[in-house]
């Protein structure tokens, strides 16, 4: 997509961190769950996660995404570089914690998400868009006019 003042855009994956972002405390939100449905049809969404609670898998299975279990002990570098193997400039990255804040910086998109957990001050300051809770940071790719409305100049 073309944004005026801005550039082009061309979202191919669009990745998530799970806990703070599209779940709260191990539990996949309803809204984020039918958002991530409808747009497995048009990208490819990931959740990308270290399963703190071990449960992912189990809530995640029918939505057609693809899981990625962190497993490094350093997950900033983990999940940046995970966006760096699916390609940077056709990537979305949407997370909250200090440990996304790489993952935002690397994707052609970052956004930050202020939801039950907060989020960190550096993620915030990196993100390019800045949403009040996961749904409505994959809504946006619902209706991309809304992506060109918040970012062209």
């Amino acid at each position: 997509m073309k944004i005026p003042g801005y550039g082009d855009l061309d979202i191919e994956d669009i990745v998530c961190d799970f806990n703070g972002t599209v779940a709260k405390e191990g539990i996949l939100l309803a809204d984020a769950a039918e958002v991530i449905e409808e747009l497995t049809g048009k990208y490819r969404v990931h959740i990308i996660t270290a399963d703190t609670f071990g449960s992912v898998a189990a809530q995640v299975d029918r939505l057609g995404v693809e899981l990625k279990i962190l497993e490094t002990g350093d997950h900033t570098t983990e999940k940046r570089e995970y966006i760096e193997t699916l390609g940077s400039t056709k990537c979305a990255a949407i997370g909250n914690g200090n440990n996304d804040l790489q993952m935002l910086q690397a994707a052609a998109l970052g956004i930050a998400v202020i939801a039950d957990e907060g989020c960190s001050v550096k993620t915030l300051m990196s993100a390019d868009i800045v949403c009040r809770s996961g749904y409505e940071a994959l809504a946006l790719f619902a209706a991309p006019k809304r992506l060109i409305a918040t970012l062209r100049k």
